[in-house]
């Protein structure tokens, strides 16, 4: 059996740790889950176990495949790319619902006979989601309708925006029957008890992304990716590492290539600005991160030997900010090359 040079360590208490400090605050709502994207690049069936042991009730996923590939666990999942034509014998088969989005979506589903099902209402993020005057048209009338929802799309900032979009919910919410109303997603939770409604639907926080400073101290990463050493080398003064010669070595300098680069998810723009760990040693990125390799300087490290590993450093926000990616990037673009373990 071959042994992948490349890990992912998660960790699974601070993955429900954080399921349940988002439960927390999300007051008298019920917390949901965003699994989508493979449960954001970390595994959905494994993310899910965790989640619902931890207690969580519901759960969302963007494909009909998606939902397939989860395993049958007994509780509710959503599928909020609604409902194709070539998605209803899936959909109709069960258990999991569809988020209906648009007037022919709500017709198909009418006209099948569609049992219980979400809706997506478009309050100005102009994505997914029927609109305000159609709900009031009577569009819905006839639907049984256990979750009424919209996205909210400035609620990483202290934008005017979520406001206008909470109060137009609330105002079409009041001329929906639904069971539940859900607005906030990961950053929403925190923008306070009026954005919750019944039940919250986060992502990114559940996976150490740090949307909004309130959750800053709140949130655990739980993503450590880890690479091997494939070569140690000495880099004379003068000489340059890596494609187009971006870095100089100012003296003479201990160098390590590890077995990671783009093609993981471990994105040009930790060029000059990353940094992995070994032990309490700090290891700079040092010139151009390629596909599959990445050099870092070592001289902190002097034991550190061919085939040892080392630890990268992808706290979401800090990496975020020092490559110029979005912290929802950093997560699910982390590659198949990756041996997942979770501890």
């Amino acid at each position: 059996m071959t042994v992948a040079p490349l890990r992912l360590r998660l960790d699974a208490e601070a993955l429900a740790d954080n399921w349940r400090a988002l439960d927390r605050l999300s007051g008298a709502a019920q917390c949901g889950a965003a699994v989508k994207a493979d449960g954001y690049g970390l595994g959905a069936a494994q993310v899910v176990a965790r989640l619902a042991t931890a207690g969580c009730r519901q759960f969302y996923v963007a494909t009909w495949a998606e939902a397939a590939d989860l395993p049958p666990f007994g509780l509710p999942v959503s599928v909020l790319h609604g409902v194709r034509e070539e998605d209803m014998a899936a959909a109709l088969a069960g258990p999991a619902r569809p988020v209906l989005s648009t007037a022919t979506q709500v017709a198909r589903w009418k006209a099948a006979g569609g049992g219980p099902c979400d809706v997506m209402v478009d309050t100005g993020m102009n994505r997914l989601g029927v609109a305000p005057d159609e709900v009031r048209e009577g569009l819905l009338d006839g639907l049984t309708i256990d979750t009424l929802m919209s996205h909210l799309a400035c609620a990483d900032e202290d934008a005017a925006m979520n406001r206008r979009q909470r109060d137009l919910f609330a105002a079409v919410a009041g001329a929906v029957t639904a069971t539940r109303r859900s607005l906030a997603n990961s950053a929403g939770v925190a923008l306070g008890s009026d954005y919750r409604f019944d039940l919250t639907r986060p992502g990114l926080a559940l996976y150490g992304g740090v949307p909004r400073a309130e959750l800053a101290g709140v949130i655990r990463p739980v993503v450590r990716p880890a690479a091997q050493v494939l070569q140690r080398r000495r880099v004379r003064a003068g000489e340059t590492v890596g494609y187009n010669a971006t870095w100089t070595a100012p003296a003479d300098t201990e160098v390590a290539i590890l077995n990671i680069g783009y093609a993981d998810g471990y994105f040009r723009g930790f060029s000059d600005r990353g940094q992995a760990w070994a032990g309490d040693a700090r290891l700079p990125v040092i010139g151009r991160v390629s596909m599959d390799l990445v050099a870092v300087d070592v001289s902190a490290a002097p034991e550190l030997t061919e085939g040892e590993g080392v630890a990268i450093d992808l706290d979401l926000p800090a990496a975020a900010a020092a490559s110029g990616m979005s912290q929802y990037e950093l997560l699910t673009s982390l590659g198949q090359r990756y041996d997942r373990v979770w501890i």
